[in-house]
This record gives C-alpha cells, structure tokens and sequence, in this order.
C-alpha cells in the first residue's frame, strides 16, 4: 500500500506532466509554482466518510485563504466510474446543503473518465483521467478572476480535446500512467 506521502507526490506528477504539461488547465503552473494547491488524501472506501472529508476540506478553504485549490485523492475507492459519479454528484448536493454553492465549485477526476456521449477509447477523455478519483475543490471567486484575465476561455475544452486527440489514445495513456 502506498503511503500518502507517494500518492500525493505521484499527483504532483500528474499534475505537473499532464495537466499543465498539455495545457489543460491554464491556470494550473501558477498554483503549483505558488503552492496554493492543497492535496488530502483519502483511504477510506465508505462514500459517507468521503462525503465528510469533502466538506472537511469545503471547511479548510473557509479558514485558510492561502489555499486556492484542493484536491481530495480517493486511491482505494470509486474504481468504478458510475460510482464515481454518484460520489460526485452527492458531493455537488452537499454544496448546495451547506450554503457552499457559489463559493466552491467541484471538478472530477478519474482513471476511467468518459464525457458523456463520448467513446470509451476517445483520447479527448484523458482531459479528465487521472491516477486516482480525485475531486478538486475550486473556489469560485479565483476561478472568474482567472477567467477574466485569460483571453477566450470558452475555447479551453476544445483546445483540449483537440490536443488530446491529435497526440492519440496511446499517447494520452503513456503520459497519464507514466506518473504512476
């Protein structure tokens, strides 16, 4: 099993190859360069002790202002997709209960991410797989702050899609996997 230590320095990895490496998220380097992204690592594979770690961390955003981002890394639960997706979409709800929508949005994150109506093996879904199921805590102000700055942001998930299709399934896979 491998320590949290490993796990979040994999994440790192990932991050730092993928995510800002194919300019997927543009406004990721500075929060790494910064170190405003927080990283929790979560073992349990009960979805209600997740679902309370979530807004643990919805807590910790509340009280450290340093921190821009957290990603909350789930490496032994939600292997399976759909319930991944249940596990985001409660989380979405708990927002919304807790008086945090507005505040914070949620992203996901997946090993086996697929776009709704894409194909499975359509290298644009490698925008979204990760090495773990990860949800990523965002706040909202940051986020329209950095949109306002960025010149057309509406084409970011083109401009992603594009990439990742233009460097192939293999590719995307290699590069993901290679963080491992």
């Amino acid at each position: 099993m491998k320590s949290s230590g490993q796990i979040i320095e994999q994440t790192k990895k990932w991050i730092t190859d993928v995510v800002i490496g194919c300019n997927f998220c543009p406004f990721a380097a500075k929060e790494m360069k910064h170190s405003g992204i927080y990283y929790q690592v979560e073992n349990s594979m009960d979805k209600v002790t997740c679902l309370q770690v979530f807004l643990q961390e919805c807590s910790r955003l509340n009280e450290e202002e340093k921190i821009v981002t957290t990603l909350l890394i789930f490496p032994n639960g939600f292997e399976q997709f759909d319930d991944f997706l249940t596990l985001v979409e409660e989380a979405e709800n708990l927002l919304e209960t807790n008086d945090y929508e507005g505040v914070y949005q949620v992203a996901s994150f997946h090993p086996q991410y697929i776009f709704g109506g894409a194909p499975v093996n359509d290298a644009a879904n490698y925008t979204n797989r990760s090495i773990y199921p990860m949800l990523h805590l965002l706040r909202e102000a940051q986020i329209d702050e950095a949109l306002e700055r960025y010149p057309d942001p509406e084409k970011i998930p083109d401009n992603n899609i594009h990439f990742a299709r233009g460097k192939g399934v293999e590719y995307m896979k290699m590069l993901r996997d290679s963080c491992l």
